[in-house]
């Protein structure tokens, strides 16, 4: 007779008591710069029919300290335990919850900045030449960065499925100029456990800049061979990195 440990992952999910599935923790999704709450459906779905709570906001980008704030509004609606996801900007933004970030028990970074204490996104990008997704970027007179159809389409979301790729371009939300040179604090994934997605043909934000975020978080690291938006193009790989961050955080709340 099969045992529930090497049950399929399925049946393991519908063996679950209602007491085991509250205890699970919540998920929330963190979209990045050029994107909305729409980017992460795919892996809202099926998260959702794995039986977790999940929470897809909309950001404004206007600063990373109104982006930190609306995710501190969204964390005091959990009811308990949360990992945290986020994508490309969205990991600058859970990173600069610092030593506060009440009930976070994991944050996984999907092709997402993890910057250190002093470092600021424009540091970063001075580093080297612009990357193809953000080639022909400009700036509104408002102050907000804009992607151009043709590197949105062909590099920020370089494989996925075109006519998708133009509805993606459709709804980006532009970034804050400003945003770029706000200096993170003492990041949160100096105190909170992290994971990683690597995507490995990203053109937006180049693979060896992940790796490197990856290595000096010590976070538990996965390679996939995805453009930037990982979680529209490879929703799976996405879906089952948040769980194992989500189960790991389960497991641990058991022995303490």
């Amino acid at each position: 007779m099969q045992t529930e440990v090497n049950a399929p992952r399925k049946e393991r999910l519908m063996s679950m008591d209602q007491s085991e599935m509250r205890a699970r923790p919540s998920i929330i999704l963190v979209h990045g710069a050029w994107a909305d709450g729409s980017s992460w459906s795919s892996v809202t779905e099926r998260l959702q029919a794995d039986g977790y709570d999940v929470t897809a906001p909309q950001f404004p980008l206007t600063s990373l300290a109104d982006d930190v704030a609306r995710l501190r509004q969204v964390l005091a609606l959990q009811k308990g335990p949360t990992v945290i996801a986020g994508h490309s900007y969205g990991g600058q933004v859970m990173t600069a919850l610092g030593t506060d970030a009440p009930n976070v028990v994991g944050i996984v970074y999907i092709a997402a900045v993890g910057l250190d204490e002093g470092e600021s996104l424009n540091g970063l990008l001075a580093q080297g030449p612009p990357t193809p997704a953000l080639a022909h970027q400009f700036v509104d007179e408002q102050g907000f960065v804009w992607l151009t159809q043709d590197d949105f389409v062909n590099h920020f979301a370089g494989d996925v499925e075109p006519v998708k790729a133009k509805v993606l371009y459709a709804v980006q939300q532009p970034l804050a100029a400003s945003a770029l040179d706000d200096v993170m604090t003492v990041p949160a994934w100096k105190l909170v456990p992290s994971w990683y997605l690597v995507a490995q043909d990203d053109q937006a934000l180049p693979a060896d800049a992940q790796r490197m975020f990856a290595n000096r978080m010590n976070a538990t690291t996965i390679e996939v061979p995805s453009g930037h938006l990982a979680m529209v193009s490879h929703p799976g790989e996405v879906v089952r990195l948040a769980e194992t961050a989500a189960e790991a955080a389960l497991a641990a709340d058991a022995v303490t």
